[in-house]
């Protein structure tokens, strides 16, 4: 059995920490500034180019997607160490292409859509976005009434999707619609790749969210796509939504132990420093205690995601400890994090410290792609059902 990462892997991981500490971080206090100014989450322009030709040159484009189409094939296991180090700033980026919607095109796409489609978003030429979710589906796929119908080689696709981001400048949008209202999840839903400025496919409005992100709502109207542009077979949408889900829930397990860390590594440099009635905070039981517990878990998620990348890089079934590590890693770093805003009192509340942002993004975090409650019931179901 083992617990550590291969030399190759670990070095990639050493390469990602010094682009995020050498390029992200320095961004960092930007990106509070305009966040609090209410010009929400971004970085700019000139710093987006100088970021992409950085990490391009680092060869650090393309990590899990195929060798060819220009990717580099990395396994599960790589990419959970490169997300953990992403995962430690607050300045919003993304190594090319993301990971969840890129893991959806390679197990789907034609011949004619990976020419398209997946080697132009590995090269990052493009930007994808996915619409899954609707009003009053809630957490549940499985529920959403969007409907796509045939009309000759066609299809005309109805319906509103909501909670997308990117969704105002993504070159193209997987959409998830009902063919078959009797199947449904069961063989009744299917994927399409729209494409922006498809008529009928209208953003209605940008949904401010909390720590200066921003979503869409979409709605469709008649919008016709051409055959071809199905994505997969129809009806056999639903497991290839899952495996992205299932990409963007290992993703973020990733991310919350990255955020965690850095709380704890901030209480560690926090607490000697600051005195309370003649004692550092660090002499405070209350503190030590709140530091053990957050390493021992961050130990914990950290292993628990490891495995679970482990076992889907060899193909196992890991629909149970996707849910787990989803609910354990996002609500440990919630609490990891607010035991930080803790710790440094009143600095803690402000927005000069990257610790407000954090805590709005494991926040939505806790909520998106499967609340921690669906999580955990997904977990008691499972268990309850082997032992019936």
């Amino acid at each position: 059995m083992e617990f550590e990462l291969s030399e190759e892997h670990r070095m990639l991981k050493d390469l990602v920490t010094r682009f995020v500490q050498d390029e992200l971080m320095p961004l960092e206090a930007g990106v509070l500034q305009r966040e609090a100014e209410g010009k929400g989450l971004s970085i700019l322009s000139e710093d987006m180019k100088r970021l992409d030709k950085v990490s391009k040159e680092l060869g650090l484009w393309g990590l899990d997607a195929p060798t060819d189409v220009g990717g580099f094939d990395l396994p599960m296991v790589a990419m959970v160490g490169v997300e953990e180090e992403i995962g430690k700033t607050v300045t919003p980026y993304t190594l090319p292409p993301d990971s969840p919607n890129l893991r959806m095109l390679m197990a789907t796409v034609t011949p004619e859509q990976r020419e398209a489609y997946l080697a132009p978003y590995v090269r990052g030429e493009t930007v994808s976005a996915i619409g899954i979710s609707e009003p009053g589906a809630g957490g549940d796929p499985a529920a959403m009434i969007t409907r796509a119908e045939r009309d000759g080689d066609d299809w005309v696709i109805n319906g509103r999707k909501i909670w997308i981001s990117r969704a105002d400048h993504a070159d193209f949008t997987i959409t998830m619609a009902i063919t078959d209202k009797d199947k449904r999840a069961r063989g009744g839903i299917s994927a399409f790749l729209i494409d922006k400025g498809t008529p009928g496919f209208n953003v209605l409005r940008k949904i401010p969210m909390i720590g200066g992100a921003a979503t869409y709502e979409i709605a469709l109207e008649d919008c016709r796509v051409p055959g071809w542009k199905l994505l997969g077979t129809e009806g056999n949408g639903f497991a290839p939504m899952q495996l992205r889900l299932g990409t963007r829930r290992v993703q973020m397990a990733a991310w919350s132990i990255g955020m965690a860390q850095r709380a704890l590594d901030m209480i560690l440099e926090y607490a000697p420093q600051r005195k309370t009635f003649g004692l550092p905070l660090s002499e405070r039981q209350a503190i030590q205690w709140w530091v053990a517990d957050a390493a021992t878990r961050i130990h914990a998620a950290r292993l628990m995601t490891y495995d679970c990348a482990w076992k889907i890089d060899q193909g196992r079934d890991v629909r149970l400890e996707i849910s787990m590590i989803k609910a354990y890693a996002t609500e440990m770093a919630w609490e990891v994090i607010d035991r930080a805003m803790q710790t440094y009192g009143a600095m803690g509340m402000t927005k000069e410290l990257p610790l407000q942002l954090m805590a709005s993004k494991i926040r939505t975090m806790r909520i998106y792609d499967g609340p921690t409650e669906v999580h955990k019931w997904v977990v008691a179901r499972n268990l309850l059902g082997s032992k019936r």
